[in-house]
């Protein structure tokens, strides 16, 4: 078992691991327990009453954060022609055709989230044990296979998100940054918890938010209370 670091101790200390804490005063803490020297990462992560392995209960989708991740991204385009031209000047940072794909296939994956038209998907299907692993295969899902390629540049640079549920029925995304106020990391939590109770599959049974937890890149997890957070949706 790997011995957690002393910053990591002395902030768990405050925190009371069986007590759900209201978003608010999660966020307090999550803030006062902040000990590295760099601007860490706020995750969420939601755990779902959904079966992944039945395809009626997946949930998957994408969420434009209200105030971004904070996070700079880097996108790559497939596309050519106008499209290619499009992707630019939306201020994409690598765009390319064929060449793009041999760049891929070469090794190259410099970029956080990729875009194709649906006309280059063919060439684009080949890198899918590339890109699929490691999450960055265009998807129609979730608006990354589009032919409005500067639309999906600008909601990509602005804060974009992909949520998947995983097999244990979590989803785990970013929602911004400690150097966040705590207003736009609450906006940002309803955000995302608004867009995950309208993704409910019909086919979910029981209690569908079952748990909730905000946690930073070094620090403990915080329960958060999921049927208040609901209801600050509602």
């Amino acid at each position: 078992m790997s011995k957690k670091g002393k910053r990591y101790r002395e902030s768990a200390v405050k925190i009371d691991r069986m007590k759900k804490y209201g978003l608010d005063e999660a966020l307090e803490l999550l803030k006062d327990g902040t000990k590295a020297k760099f601007d860490e990462s706020v995750d969420i992560a939601v755990r779902l009453g959904v079966n992944p392995k039945h395809a009626d209960q997946m949930v998957r989708g994408a969420v434009t954060l209200p105030n971004g991740t904070g996070k700079t991204v880097r996108v790559a385009v497939f596309a050519k022609g106008e499209k290619a031209k499009d992707a630019l000047e939306a201020g994409a940072d690598e765009v390319g055709a064929d060449d793009l794909v041999e760049k891929v296939k070469g090794g190259w994956l410099d970029f956080d989230t990729a875009i194709a038209t649906p006309d280059m998907m063919g060439q684009v299907g080949k890198l899918g044990k590339i890109l699929g692993p490691r999450g960055l295969m265009p998807n129609p899902k979730v608006g990354t296979v589009t032919f409005e390629v500067a639309k999906a540049v600008a909601d990509a640079k602005a804060g974009k998100i992909e949520y998947r549920v995983e097999k244990a029925g979590i989803v785990h995304c970013p929602v911004g940054r400690v150097s966040f106020s705590n207003e736009k990391l609450k906006e940002n939590v309803l955000t995302l918890v608004e867009v995950l109770l309208k993704a409910r599959p019909a086919a979910a049974k029981g209690t569908y938010f079952k748990g909730i937890a905000l946690s930073t890149t070094m620090g403990p997890g915080i329960k958060v209370d999921p049927v208040a957070t609901q209801a600050m949706v509602k």
